[in-house]
């Protein structure tokens, strides 16, 4: 066999181009719908928020208590610091939303706090472990 034998087959296909094309025209129209809209966070810059649900208030309550445990990076500084009192304080917190929601929830929502839940306190439980044999 020769070297061109070998070669690479290289398939060209110009459809691309206008697949391109179309998905840039549409993510323009997109924008230029949410300029229009009467809300000042996409006038500013900061995007559409998140809707309203329970699965948001988890999730942002277990962004906090990992913040807190020094998973996630402050912004401003880039630092990771643990503040180990205000995570189980999150941690707590969600664990008051679960005691208060029993019943309320749909399955998903009830699995998705009670996951989380357990998550977040095996973490603190890993990170305190270590704090207090340091």
């Amino acid at each position: 066999m020769t070297d061109q034998d070998q070669a690479p087959k290289i398939q060209i296909d110009d459809d691309w181009k206008s697949q391109a094309q179309a998905e840039k025209q549409r993510l323009s129209d997109d924008s230029k719908k949410s300029d229009d809209s009467p809300s000042g966070d996409a006038a500013e810059g900061r995007g559409k928020m998140p809707e309203a649900s329970v699965e948001t208030l988890i999730s942002t309550m277990a962004t906090q208590a990992l913040f807190a445990m020094g998973a996630i990076p402050d912004p401003a500084t880039g630092q990771r610091v643990a503040h180990l009192d205000l995570a189980r304080h999150h941690i707590d917190m969600l664990t008051v939303l679960e005691d208060k929601t029993k019943g309320n929830l749909t399955d998903a929502e009830t699995e998705m706090l009670t996951q989380t839940t357990y998550e977040l306190r095996s973490r603190y439980i890993q990170l305190s472990s270590q704090a207090r044999s340091q």
